[in-house]
């Protein structure tokens, strides 16, 4: 029985160690308000994305719910409007796996929208599949979508300003590689659909994230709009719905034990979009509300260009 009794006390305190040590996060304790400012958040159906539209509607935004299934999203803003009190909470339909309708988005919100304050480049897949201009299906949404939007949208952005951009990348962006030659020949930064490979490709999408908030800060020097990237923590959300069941499965049991709920994933998310002070740190890394480093290869300021470049001749910009 003692010797049971010590594996049970050895496994408590890993589990207290892993659980307090890696995958609890810090809470934003930004108490800014933002009466008669304008946000975006992609992906806000669901998970973190609606979290964190959520909290921006408590503090009294306008906050525009960019997604891509309207009926999921209606209820969202339904949701939010009735728990944040605010009925300034609107859905408008972006598909981030489809340029056109990411340059409808844009159009439609820049004739309806007289401001722009932050934007949140939140929503993110992983799984197999192409966008419906053939790209893969990870690095067409989480990186040439968000690419696209914020382009379209700067301007806005600028004559608002002060305004950020913030930009949802992971931990997992220091396994990513962009392979530019084999994105110019099968249109995707991996070469098959294999779960193996899916996962691989959520990594270099993230990894872009990282190096296109990295230049967008740089080209944004001067002007009243600053730039940020974030891990959100470890959280299981609907991003793993594109998953084998099989897979789905191994993992639930340690999401229930140690991952974040999406009110906890919003919290980096938040100080990234509400923290006083943070100007002079414009297109940085955070994590835990805090200033973090990036993998070597997000810090690439030549490959940051370069995956600027071959992202302006994606997207025709």
């Amino acid at each position: 029985m003692s010797a049971l009794m010590c594996v049970v006390a050895v496994g408590v305190c890993f589990y207290v160690l892993v659980y307090y040590g890696v995958f609890r996060r810090a809470s934003c304790s930004s108490t800014v308000r933002l009466t008669g400012k304008t946000a975006i958040v992609t992906g806000s159906n669901t998970g973190i994305g609606k979290a964190t539209a959520l909290e921006l509607a408590k503090r009294g935004a306008r906050v525009i719910l960019a997604c891509r299934n309207k009926e999921r999203a209606e209820a969202a803003a339904f949701d939010i409007r009735s728990e944040s009190g605010s009925n300034q909470v609107v859905f408008m339909h972006c598909d981030l796996g489809s340029l056109k309708s990411v340059r409808s988005f844009a159009e439609t919100f820049l004739k309806t929208e007289p401001r722009l304050d932050i934007l949140i480049n939140n929503a993110g897949v992983l799984g197999p599949g192409h966008t419906e201009e053939g790209f893969g299906l990870a690095f067409g949404v989480n990186h040439l979508g968000h690419f696209l939007l914020t382009n379209l949208l700067l301007e806005r952005l600028t004559q608002c300003g002060p305004s950020r951009v913030v930009t949802v990348a992971a931990l997992l962006h220091r396994c990513g590689n962009l392979d530019f030659p084999l994105l110019a020949s099968t249109k995707d930064l991996v070469s098959t659909q294999s779960t193996w490979a899916n996962l691989k490709a959520y990594c270099n999408s993230k990894l872009c994230n990282v190096l296109f908030s990295r230049e967008l800060a740089n080209r944004l020097e001067g002007t009243s709009v600053s730039c940020y990237c974030l891990h959100p923590g470890v959280i299981y959300t609907e991003l793993c719905r594109s998953l084998s069941p099989w897979l789905q499965l191994a993992i639930k049991p340690f999401a229930k034990l140690l991952f974040l709920d999406p009110e906890g994933g919003s919290q980096t998310t938040l100080y990234c979009s509400l923290q006083e002070g943070l100007q002079p740190l414009s297109g940085r890394y955070f994590s835990s509300c805090a200033l973090q480093a990036v993998g070597a290869r997000g810090r690439d300021d030549a490959l940051a260009k370069k995956l600027w470049e071959v992202s302006e001749r994606l997207t025709g910009l």
